[in-house]
Formats: C-alpha cells, sequence, structure tokens
C-alpha cells in the first residue's frame, strides 16, 4: 500500500520573503534588478558620446551618478548640466523614471504594450516591488500607478514648459519643463541650471516653487493613496493606511514649513534678504523638500546649524511607502508613535484611528527604524575617517544618501574615492530599503522553534 502525501500547495515556492528552492525571491530579484541597472546606467554615462567634453566620465563618477539616478536621490560629485551631453541628460531622465516606478512596473508596461500575459511569479515580484498588501489586483495597480505618474508628470510640465519658453525658448523651455517635472515627481531632485546651483534662481518664483512642491508631494505619497484618494467618491471611506499618509503628510509638510520660518527669518543669507512674499514661499518649499525630493531654494550651507540639523530629522522620516521617496516612511513613524502611546497608556495593543495594529506591523516598523539608525550611524562614523569636513555636514550627507533625498552641504563634489562609494551604496540601500536588504540577503528559513519566555529588565 503506497503511503498517502498531501499535494504540495501552488503558490508554495512563492512565498513573499522566502527563497524559492529553483529561483531568487522576490527580494533578491529586486535588489538584483536595481543593481544591473544601475551598473548598465553607469557604462552608458561614462561613454564619450554622453559628456559634454566629448571625453568621457570617469567610471566611478559615472557609476556613482546612475546609481544616485536610478535611487532618485540627487546627490551628484559632476554637474549633470555642465558635464553630461543631451543623449547623457537623458539617459540619466531614463533612470530616474525607472527608478521612481520601478523596473518591475516598467516591465509591466512593456508587457501590456506587448498584450503578454503576467504570470505569478511576475505578479509577486510586483507586489513586493509596489510593496502591495496583496497580490490580488497588482497588475491593475500597475496599470492606475503608470496612469496615474504620465498624467501628474504631463500636467507638471506642460507648467514649467509655459513657464520656462518666454526664458529660454520654446525648445529648450518644454524640454526643461518635462525634465524637472519628472525629476520632481519621482523625487530626484536632478536640475539642468548648472553650477551645483539648484533651482536656487528661481526662490521667488510661484510657479516654479508651487508647482515643483505639489509634484514633491504627490510623488511621496504612494501610488496606493493616489488610487485610493481619486476612487474615494466610489468607496466613501479611506483605509486606515491612507488615512495615516494623509495626516504624516500635512503634519510634516505644516511642521517643516513653520520651522525653517521661524529659524531662518533672521538669517541674511537665506530668508532675511527676500520679500514677505518669497519667504514664505522659501519656508514652505524648504518644509517639503527634505522629505526625499532633493531639490532646494535656499543655499543649504547658508542655513543656520539648528535648520540644517532639523533637515535632517525630515529626512531621516521621508516620504511614505510605495512612492518614488525613501526614508523609514510616514506610516513607520505613526506606528512607532503609536506604539509610545500605548505603552505609556498601559495598553498591550497598539491602536489608532480606532483600529488595532497588527504585532507584525509594529516589530517590522521597530525593524525598519533600529536597521535604518543603525546605517546612518555606521556610514556618519565612516565618512568622519575618510572626509576633512564637520560632523554635521557628514550626518547630513549620510542622511541624505540614506533617504534618497538629495541635498548637500556642499560635501559630495568634494567626496574621496572611497566616500562615493560609500554614499552610492547608501543611496542604493536606501531606495532597495534596509529590511529588503537584509531578507534579500539572508538564505535561510525562518526558525519555527519557540524558546521558552523569560522576561529581561528594559529601561
Amino acid at each position: 500500500m503506497q503511503r498517502y502525501e498531501p499535494p504540495k500547495p501552488v503558490f508554495a515556492p512563492y512565498v513573499r520573503g522566502k527563497r524559492p528552492a529553483y529561483g531568487f525571491s522576490p527580494s533578491q530579484v529586486l535588489v538584483l534588478g536595481f543593481a544591473l541597472i544601475i551598473f548598465l546606467g553607469g557604462f552608458l554615462l561614462s561613454t564619450p558620446v554622453a559628456s559634454r567634453s566629448g571625453l568621457g566620465t570617469r567610471f566611478l563618477d559615472a557609476l556613482f551618478t546612475s546609481t544616485s539616478a536610478v535611487c532618485v536621490t540627487g546627490l551628484v560629485v559632476v554637474d549633470t548640466h555642465d558635464n553630461f551631453s543631451l543623449l547623457g541628460q537623458l539617459v540619466i531622465i531614463t533612470l530616474i523614471q525607472v527608478g521612481g516606478l520601478g523596473f518591475m512596473t516598467m516591465a509591466t508596461l512593456i508587457y501590456l504594450l506587448m498584450g503578454k500575459k503576467i504570470n505569478l511569479k511576475e505578479r509577486l515580484l510586483m507586489q513586493e516591488a509596489l510593496n502591495s498588501m496583496s497580490v490580488q489586483g497588482v497588475v491593475r495597480l500597475a496599470r492606475h500607478v503608470l496612469f496615474a505618474t504620465f498624467l501628474i508628470e504631463g500636467i507638471g510640465g506642460v507648467i514649467l514648459s509655459l513657464r520656462f519658453i518666454p526664458e529660454m525658448g520654446l525648445a529648450k523651455g518644454i524640454y526643461y519643463g518635462f525634465f524637472h517635472a519628472i525629476s520632481a515627481f519621482c523625487n530626484a531632485g536632478f536640475d539642468l541650471f548648472g553650477g551645483f546651483r539648484g533651482i536656487t534662481g528661481y526662490v521667488e518664483d510661484p510657479v516654479v516653487t508651487l508647482t515643483i512642491s505639489t509634484l514633491i508631494i504627490l510623488g511621496g505619497l504612494g501610488f496606493t493613496v493616489i488610487a485610493e484618494t481619486y476612487r474615494f467618491r466610489e468607496i466613501k471611506r479611506f483605509s486606515l493606511h491612507t488615512r495615516l499618509v494623509w495626516l504624516m503628510t500635512i503634519a510634516l509638510v505644516i511642521i517643516g514649513s513653520v520651522s525653517v520660518f521661524l529659524l531662518e527669518l533672521n538669517n541674511p543669507k537665506t530668508l532675511g534678504i527676500l520679500s514677505w512674499s518669497g519667504k514664505l514661499l522659501a519656508s514652505y518649499f524648504q518644509g517639503v523638500t527634505p522629505r526625499t525630493a532633493g531639490y532646494n531654494t535656499l543655499a543649504i550651507l547658508d542655513l543656520r546649524p539648528a535648520t540644517q540639523f532639523f533637515m535632517v530629522i525630515l529626512m531621516f522620516i521621508g516620504a511614505s511607502p510605495g512612492s518614488t521617496g525613501g526614508g523609514i516612511k510616514t506610516t513607520t513613524l505613526a506606528t512607532l508613535l503609536a506604539a509610545v502611546w500605548s505603552m505609556r497608556n498601559g495598553k498591550i495593543d497598539v491602536g489608532i484611528m480606532e483600529r488595532r495594529i497588527p504585532p507584525d506591523n509594529v516589530y517590522k516598523a521597530i525593524g525598519i527604524a533600529v536597521l535604518s539608525g543603525l546605517l546612518v550611524m555606521m556610514v556618519t562614523m565612516l565618512l568622519t575617517i575618510s572626509e576633512n569636513a564637520n560632523f554635521l555636514a557628514l550626518l547630513f550627507e549620510a542622511t541624505s544618501a540614506f533617504g534618497t533625498v538629495g541635498l548637500t552641504m556642499g560635501l559630495t563634489p568634494n567626496l574621496s574615492d572611497f566616500g562615493r562609494i560609500l554614499i552610492a551604496l547608501t543611496m542604493f540601500a536606501g531606495r532597495v530599503g534596509p529590511l529588503t536588504l537584509a531578507v534579500a540577503l539572508n538564505n535561510g528559513e525562518p526558525s519555527k522553534i519557540r524558546y521558552p519566555e523569560e522576561r529581561v529588565m528594559v529601561g
């Protein structure tokens, strides 16, 4: 008599976060995919035709630029306008678009255009890439992501083009308009104005300032939140995730803007020389941009140390899950604050907005915050060894790289080769996420052993 063995589940080889017996886990595919695109971009940017001089760009500098573009950061060791030709700039904006949407979303676009069916393995990769809670409806979400991205970037590109055309001419104005719209929505922070100036020349321009800041906020909300907000009349009620994202985003923008205004009001190098409308616009923009955007209308080096340190905090928090931004994410912060509040009130369950947060969500938030903090501290310590700069500038640089922000106190172009490699690796870790990277590097199976419980003294 033959022994009966129950059939294995169809989905067993593709459990999220688990390494299949015959391939890579979704986390590993995402990490390897981003790495492959970065090296391809670095090779293209190092070629002579991609440089303005025709002599090519040193491979390490090209690889750094490619990493910054794919990881939608904006830190640059060579100026985008001054160093790269039109072809090089087009490569950069393509890398930004791929990095902002994620290569699996771009692959979905190709599949849809070719009429190819998307199988289960590809759907699970999309689930990991889009940070979706379920594989169900992930293709529809990808369609919404593509539609929303091209629509928002298109509207932003038209508005900026209309502003730039009278100043630059038709062709250049349209090119600059759409380049900066894509860069802003993807929270990349690359600009074409030369001299490492950013968009400081438009500090009092409401069209440029408000358009770019709006694109930054929309890109940092997350595609799930954008889709749910668009469908509000149909669904009638937001999910807890969407409510938290909107609450934290609005709160951080207000706190950031007011703090910059109060700290910099009497600084003669920043807000002190601007009109009152310029002070409000600049404060608002600098309150928005540390949330992984990378654009600046005020010179970061001229800000007061208190403002610079406050921006480090905003950069560490970052944008929201499933967005084009980095950082530990707004919902992670909200979950941690809710856990602290519940502990303060003596509650076992972590609750917020009349909902209970599952323990695994709380553990994940703690893990992300701890790993991210350790990463920033380690990178900052290594930079103190290799670079000749003050501690705040090094902490600012490390946090900016981790949060895929792109703001700098002028340190990036002066980094040593070791510093460039270290910051590039930090940008990569910040884009894929320290927890995803840790899972991708873990080849073991989850432990099923439960040990006896025993308390330890903490606090």
